[in-house]
C-alpha cells in the first residue's frame, strides 16, 4: 500500500521472497518508506506471487526506480527442510569414512559422493596424482542425472590445482554448473567445507530460477534498475554473482530482516528475531551492526563455511506443521506445510473434504494433501511412471491422501517419494490455522482452520493417544499449539543467544544446560525472591518483525522478561533491509611457514613461497587488496574504499628468543555503494538474456 507521496525522482525497490509471503518496499533518498506490499508465494510459479505483489506498489512510482535489490528465504528453507536438486560431489583425497561421518551423502539430495585419488597436504603439496581416469567415468556417469556439479579436494585453500582441474574437466564433458571449495571458503575444515560446496550445487537451480523471474518481471513493470541480491552477511551482490555462488544467499533472508530491523527500530544493541512462515531466525545487533560470523551460523542441522551474519535459524513457523512427536509430545516444525486454511482459501472443494474427514475415524493420513512446490528437469528426467502421472495429477488440483491412499496406493507411495525429493509437499495443522481459530488471523479460510483443528485433535487423542483436550473444542486445541509456539520462541531465543561457542554447543553438556536455563528464565530466573537471577542484558530489547510476530512475540517477551519492539513496517522489514545495504566483499589469504625460514603465501594461483615474514605479508596485503577491489567491482560497486588487516599467530618462547610463527592471515575488505542507473533506460539484462 502506498504510505505518502515522495517528491523523490529516485527510489530503491526491495522485494523480499520467503517460503510463505513475497514482500516489497520503496524507500526514499531520505530512507523514508514510500510504499509497500504482501502477496503469497507462489513456489510453482514464483512469477505469479511476485508480479502480485508489484501489482501493489504505486505504477507511477516503479519507472523511478535506481536500483532493486532481492533477498530470498527460499535458500535457508531449502537446507532447514533438507530440499534441493540432486548433485554429484567429487572429493579428491577424500575417504569414505570421512565422506560418512561428516553426513554428505544426506545432502547430494538423490546424487552422488565421489571419492577420488588425489588432494594435498597443509603445506599445498600434492599428496597423490589426481585421478583423472575415473573422474572422467564419473562425470559421464552423472551428467544426465543430476542438476550440478561440486568439487571440494583435501586441503584446497592450501592449493586448488585439483579443484581447478576438475572444474575444467567437467565444462568439457557437461553443460551442468560446477562449485569448488577454494572458490566459496578460505578456512581450513574439509568437512564443513564440502557441505558448504554441496549446498551452493543443489540450490543453483532454485536461485537461477528465481533470479529470472525477476529480471523478467521487472522489466515487464519498467524498472530497468539493476537487480542486486541480498547475501547471507546482509550485504549486496549483482544478480550475475548470485548465480555463480548462490550459497551466499544462503541466510539472504534472515540478513536482510535483521539489517531492516535494526534500521526501523533504530536501536544499537538488540536481539532481532524475525518469524517467517518457515523459520524463525534470531540475530544480534551491537553498536547498530549484526554481529558477523563464519563459524558460528546454524541452520537447522547444519554449520555451512560462509560468511554471514551470525543468525541461528530453527525451523519454526506459521506454516510449520503441528505434529505428534514422541516422548515430548506435541512438536512444532521443523518442516513446513501448507496451512489448511490456505489450501482451502484456494481450493474451496477442500471443505468438504475436510468434513468428510471431521466425520469418520481419523487416520495418520488425515489432514494431509499433496500440491506440487519444484522440479527442475533432471529431477523431472528421473520419475518413474507412476511419479509422472501424480506429477501430471498435481497439475491441475491438489490430491487428498485419504481417498488416494484408499483408491490408487501405489500412486500414494509415489506422491510420498516425491516429498521427501522436494517436488511435493504436505498440507497439515499450523499455527497460522491456529491464529486463525483464536481470532488473530483472518486473511484466509476460518472455516477450514476450525475444521482442520477438530480434526487434528481427534488425530492426536485416537491415533497417537496424545492431549488431554476436548478433541471438539478447536479454540483450545488451537490455544495449545498457539502456547507451545510461545514457548517455543522462548527456547530458541535462549538458544541463539549461547550459540556464540561454535561446535561446542553442540554437545549434550551444552544442551542439558541450555534446556535447565530455559525452564528456569520461563519460570522468572529468580531464586530466593530474586536474591540470585538470571536475565537477559537490560541493555538490549527484543525486536521482532516478520508477518506472525504480533500474534506470539508479546507473550514470549513477557515469559522471558524483555523489553519488546515490534517496529512500524515491521511485516516487510526483509524488503526494507534489501536496499538499504552496501556492497562488501572479502579477500583472505593465509601464510604458513612450512619448515625454517620459509615463509608460503597460500594463493588462489596456489603457494608462493618468500624467505622472510615481512616480504610474505607484503605481498599477501597486495594480492589481497587488489582481489578484494575486483570482487568489489563484480559484485556491483561503486565508490570502493579498502581496509586490510593482519593477524599474527606467534609465541615468544622467552625475553632473549626470536617469535616463533605458527601461521597467519591476511583479510582485505572493500566496501562500496551499490550501482545504480538512471529510470527509463533498458534493462542491463535485455540484450544477453
Amino acid at each position: 500500500m502506498a504510505e505518502e507521496s515522495s517528491g523523490q525522482t529516485q527510489l530503491r525497490l526491495g522485494i523480499d521472497t520467503g517460503g510463505t509471503y513475497t514482500d516489497a518496499a520503496l524507500v526514499d533518498a531520505a530512507n523514508q518508506v514510500v510504499a509497500s506490499g504482501k502477496s503469497l508465494t507462489t513456489h510453482r510459479q514464483l512469477e505469479v506471487g511476485i508480479s502480485a505483489v508489484l501489482k501493489k506498489l504505486p505504477s507511477d512510482l516503479l519507472s523511478k526506480v535506481t536500483l532493486a535489490s532481492l533477498s530470498t528465504t527460499l535458500a535457508t528453507n531449502a537446507v532447514v527442510e533438507g530440499r534441493g536438486t540432486p548433485v554429484c560431489l567429487l572429493l579428491p583425497g577424500y575417504t569414505a569414512s570421512q565422506i560418512e561421518r561428516a553426513k554428505l551423502e544426506h545432502i547430494v539430495r538423490g546424487g552422488a559422493c565421489v571419492a577420488l585419488k588425489g588432494g594435498h597436504d597443509a603445506g599445498g603439496r600434492e599428496k597423490w596424482p589426481l585421478d583423472l581416469e575415473m573422474a572422467s567415468r564419473t562425470i559421464e556417469k552423472y551428467r544426465n542425472r543430476v542438476s550440478a556439479f561440486g568439487v571440494s579436494s583435501m586441503f584446497s585453500v592450501r592449493n586448488p590445482a585439483h579443484e581447478i582441474t576438475l572444474r575444467e574437466l567437467i565444462h568439457s564433458l557437461s553443460d551442468r554448473p560446477v562449485t569448488c571449495g577454494h572458490e566459496l571458503a578460505s578456512s581450513l575444515g574439509a568437512p564443513r567445507r564440502a557441505v558448504t560446496v554441496a549446498f551452493n550445487a543443489s540450490l543453483v537451480s532454485y536461485i537461477d530460477r528465481l533470479i529470472r523471474t525477476m529480471q523478467a518481471l521487472l522489466s515487464d513493470y519498467g524498472v530497468s534498475a539493476p537487480l542486486m541480491v541480498v547475501k547471507g552477511d546482509g550485504s549486496l551482490i549483482t544478480a550475475a554473482v548470485a548465480l555463480t555462488r548462490p550459497v551466499e544467499t544462503v541466510l539472504s533472508g534472515p540478513a536482510a530482516s535483521v539489517v531492516g530491523a535494526a534500521f526501523l527500530a533504530q536501536t544499537k544493541n538488540s536481539i532481532v528475531a524475525d518469524m517467517g512462515g518457515t523459520t524463525t531466525d534470531v540475530a544480534i545487533v551491537t553498536d547498530g551492526l549484526p554481529v558477523f560470523s563464519t563459524d558460528a551460523t546454524v541452520i537447522g542441522e547444519w554449520r555451512p563455511m560462509i560468511e554471514s551474519t551470525r543468525v541461528f535459524s530453527v525451523g519454526l513457523g506459521g506454516d510449520s506443521e503441528a505434529r505428534y512427536s514422541g516422548g515430548e509430545g506435541l512438536g512444532i516444525g521443523p518442516r513446513r506445510v501448507v496451512p489448511m486454511s490456505l489450501l482451502a482459501f484456494d481450493n474451496d472443494w477442500v471443505i468438504e473434504s475436510l468434513k468428510r474427514q471431521r466425520d469418520t475415524k481419523p487416520t495418520p493420513r488425515s489432514n494431509r494433501f499433496f500440491l506440487p512446490l519444484f522440479a527442475d528437469s533432471s529431477q523431472i528426467a528421473q520419475l518413474s511412471p507412476v511419479e509422472k502421472l501424480v506429477w501430471e495429477r498435481l497439475a491441475e488440483r491438489p490430491l487428498e491422501l485419504e481417498s488416494l491412499y484408499r483408491d490408487a496406493r501405489e500412486q500414494a507411495q509415489a506422491a510420498a517419494v516425491m516429498v521427501r525429493k522436494g517436488m511435493v509437499i504436505y498440507s497439515g495443522f499450523t499455527p497460522s490455522d491456529a491464529a486463525h481459530v483464536l481470532g488473530f488471523s483472518n486473511h484466509w479460510s476460518t472455516e477450514a482452520a476450525h475444521l482442520a483443528a477438530v480434526i487434528w485433535a481427534k488425530q492426536m487423542r485416537q491415533v497417537y493417544g496424545w492431549g488431554s483436550f476436548d478433541p471438539n473444542d478447536s479454540s483450545a486445541v488451537s490455544q495449545v499449539v498457539h502456547d507451545k509456539v510461545v514457548s517455543t520462541i522462548c527456547e530458541t531465543v535462549i538458544k541463539a543467544c549461547m550459540a556464540t561457542g561454535g561446535p561446542r554447543n553442540e554437545s549434550a553438556v551444552f544442551k542439558k544446560i541450555n534446556r535447565l536455563l530455559t525452564e528456569w528464565i520461563m519460570d522468572n530466573g529468580t531464586i530466593d525472591g530474586g536474591l540470585f537471577a538470571v536475565n537477559f542484558d537490560p541493555g538490549r530489547s527484543l525486536v521482532a518483525v516478520g508477518a506472525p510476530a504480533p500474534f506470539y512475540y508479546p507473550a514470549a517477551s513477557r515469559m522471558l522478561g524483555i523489553d519488546l519492539k515490534i517496529p512500524k513496517h515491521s511485516d516487510v522489514a526483509n524488503a526494507i533491509g534489501a536496499v538499504v545495504g552496501s556492497v562488501v566483499q572479502r579477500e583472505h589469504i593465509t601464510i604458513t611457514q612450512p619448515s625454517q625460514g620459509t615463509f608460503r603465501v597460500h594463493s588462489l594461483e596456489g603457494p608462493v613461497d618468500f624467505q622472510d615474514r615481512s616480504s610474505a605479508f607484503v605481498w599477501a596485503e597486495t594480492a589481497a587488496s587488489e582481489l578484494a577491489q575486483i570482487k568489489a567491482v563484480r559484485a556491483g560497486a561503486t565508490a570502493i574504499g579498502t581496509v586490510v588487516s593482519r593477524y599474527e599467530n606467534t609465541v615468544s618462547p622467552d625475553d632473549l628468543s626470536n617469535d616463533v610463527f605458527f601461521g597467519g592471515r591476511v583479510t582485505a575488505t572493500s566496501t562500496g555503494r551499490p550501482v545504480v542507473s538512471p529510470a527509463n533506460q533498458e534493462p542491463p539484462w535485455s540484450e544477453n538474456q
